[in-house]
């Protein structure tokens, strides 16, 4: 059976794989979300420097701000998966484990059962439906989950464009590292 059959697309990547994988694709918005803060428009300030739409940079940092979390809690759930205990977890945050596990527990919960069926990863939406909440990247997830291979490959294609410089990191350096189970 090929990889995207129905019933085989779960099968081939460790758990820590696909959270990892998660933690990549959560990396790629919030850096296409920062990217897209850096340009002053031509008309975005009147001649005399007011702004000619006021709150809407505070509403990109805003987004920024809210991808930079689901990339924390992302992070948080690789590691977990990874064989990270609370302890180290909030050692390295420099907090208690009891607080990395409440800060993080719900985050992991939800990541494993999406793990066990995919339309669980269409998670609600978020207060405001706005970009950048819970709904507008669960599709990911599900497609994630669903197809990990596909989606490895796309943030491949990803990473390549926005290489910057980069060397060594050859042509497939997101889903290379992906593990498969045995």
């Amino acid at each position: 059976m090929a990889e995207g059959d129905p019933g085989t697309a779960a099968a081939p990547y460790t758990d820590a794989a696909r959270a990892r994988l998660v933690a990549a694709y959560e990396a790629c918005e919030l850096a296409e979300l920062a990217r897209a803060a850096v340009p002053i428009g031509e008309h975005e300030l009147h001649p005399d420097g007011t702004v000619r739409s006021q709150g809407s940079v505070l509403a990109d940092a805003a987004r920024v701000l809210s991808a930079a979390q689901r990339f924390f809690e992302a992070a948080a759930v690789f590691e977990r998966l990874g064989g990270a205990n609370w302890e180290l977890i909030g050692d390295v945050l420099g907090v208690s484990a009891h607080i990395a596990r409440a800060r993080f527990t719900t985050a992991e919960d939800h990541f494993r059962r999406a793990l066990l069926s995919p339309a669980e990863a269409t998670g609600p939406t978020g207060p405001t439906g706005s970009p950048g909440s819970l709904g507008e990247v669960s599709w990911w997830r599900a497609y994630m989950a669903r197809e990990p291979l596909e989606a490895a490959l796309d943030l491949d294609d990803w990473v390549l464009r926005h290489q910057d410089g980069d060397s060594g990191l050859g042509s497939a350096p997101v889903s290379g590292g992906l593990a498969r189970r045995c």
